[in-house]
């Protein structure tokens, strides 16, 4: 890690109105991302896991608090500069693939490029964003060809063709085996270290946690625990 923060949550809160039940999903989050870091959010269902995350990648806003990615205030972005920052920030990752079944895997790379209105040598870098993920040779299947790791591995590549700066993990190895599950940790942490990309990964599986600089334990909405596997990480935060 560089020492640069990428992100700065402060006082962060996020409620939400159930019926006439008030419900407090963020409850005054705190939180610095260091420029290239690894970062696992750990927490159980309804800990407000998923929450932050849409809040950190522009798809929800806090009800309070400021988020700055980069020195940008992006909780006091109204809708267009949301999307915008969503197109050329962020790339994500999810559960469940949201592959397009009628769509070979390099398409659906290229969907991300095409929805970002980015389409100079689209299918070239998808090809790159395949390969870079170790599946080239799967360009011209379709989902249902796949396997589930390899269907991780082409969200994963979509994420990445766009070069963002920051990619959101959404349980993205809930729907995988266990096996599978460590490979795909694995790739995403060579891919963290070889790109340069900061990775927020949120999860309840604690073994992802082995390939993490930091791990945060988020509870009732509220960061309850830090740990550190990587000492570098330890120094930025505490600058």
């Amino acid at each position: 890690m560089t020492g640069q923060i990428i992100i700065e949550a402060k006082d962060v809160r996020r409620d939400f109105k159930l019926g006439d039940v008030e419900v407090h999903a963020l409850r005054g989050i705190d939180l610095s991302v260091g420029r290239g870091e690894f970062l696992v959010i750990l927490g159980p269902s309804g800990s407000g896991k998923t929450t932050l995350l849409n809040c950190l990648g522009g798809i929800d806003s806090p009800t309070s608090g400021t988020i700055k990615v980069d020195g940008k205030d992006i909780s006091s972005y109204n809708e267009n500069r949301l999307s915008e920052y969503r197109r050329n920030k962020v790339g994500w990752v999810f559960q469940f693939f949201n592959l397009i079944p009628s769509l070979t895997a390099v398409e659906n790379v290229a969907l991300a490029l095409e929805m970002a209105h980015d389409r100079k040598d689209m299918m070239k870098r998808s090809l790159e964003a395949l390969s870079l993920v170790g599946i080239p040779d799967k360009a011209n299947m379709f989902p249902s060809q796949l396997s589930g790791g390899e269907q991780q591995r082409v969200a994963i590549a979509r994420a990445l063709v766009k070069k963002p700066a920051i990619v959101l993990a959404d349980e993205p190895t809930g729907n995988l085996d266990w096996v599978t599950g460590q490979k795909t940790a694995q790739l995403m942490k060579d891919l963290n270290k070889k790109e340069g990309i900061t990775f927020i990964v949120v999860s309840h599986d604690i073994s992802i946690t082995s390939v993490a600089d930091r791990v945060l334990h988020l509870m009732d909405g509220q960061i309850s625990r830090k740990k550190f596997n990587d000492p570098g990480a330890k120094k930025v935060m505490e600058e």
